[in-house]
């Protein structure tokens, strides 16, 4: 009985060593850009992109504003069947249609290349990484995804976004 009982006991023993090396694996994901907004959102680099987003958007604006009435006027000429004065509203307004074309264009990709520069920035990710890495550790996530850069997460459920807990440990 004794030596039935034995092996009863070690069979369990082995059983319960076994199931409690396996390890569960726990994933966490962080939406980067709400980190991003959150970390930069008072950095002068970024007071600086968002006040240059904002003159141009006046620019652009005031641009607008004077085609509409350039418009108007066009349409009072026509009206008054004044054709020469038609024409040449029709070529200004062409133009000035093109050069704002031209000019948002520009400053678009201005404002992107500005915008991919605070996104890359060295500081901002070596803290963001050391961040991650120790939620993680103390977390038990064996990874973390990113919800941004990797189009094969379709689901998750939430208990598992660790975002605001990176802003909070970044002290944001």
């Amino acid at each position: 009985m004794n030596k039935k009982f034995f092996i009863v006991i070690l069979g369990v023993l082995v059983l319960c060593g076994t199931l409690g090396a396996q390890q569960i694996t726990k994933f966490g994901v962080v939406d980067t850009s709400r980190v991003y907004e959150s970390f930069f959102r008072e950095t002068g680099p970024v007071r600086n992109y968002e006040s240059k987003k904002a003159a141009f958007q006046q620019e652009i604006n005031e641009l607008t504003q004077e085609l509409r009435e350039l418009q108007v006027q066009r349409a009072e000429y026509q009206k008054n069947k004044n054709e020469a004065g038609v024409l040449r509203l029709d070529a200004e307004i062409a133009r000035r249609t093109q050069y704002i074309t031209e000019y948002t264009s520009a400053k678009n990709m201005e404002l992107e290349t500005l915008r991919r520069s605070l996104q890359t920035s060295d500081a901002f990710y070596q803290k963001l990484y050391s961040t991650l890495e120790r939620i993680a550790e103390d977390g038990g996530y064996s990874m973390i995804l990113s919800l941004q850069d990797s189009n094969s997460i379709l689901w998750y459920s939430p208990s598992v976004d660790v975002t605001d807990e990176v802003i909070s440990a970044l002290g944001l």
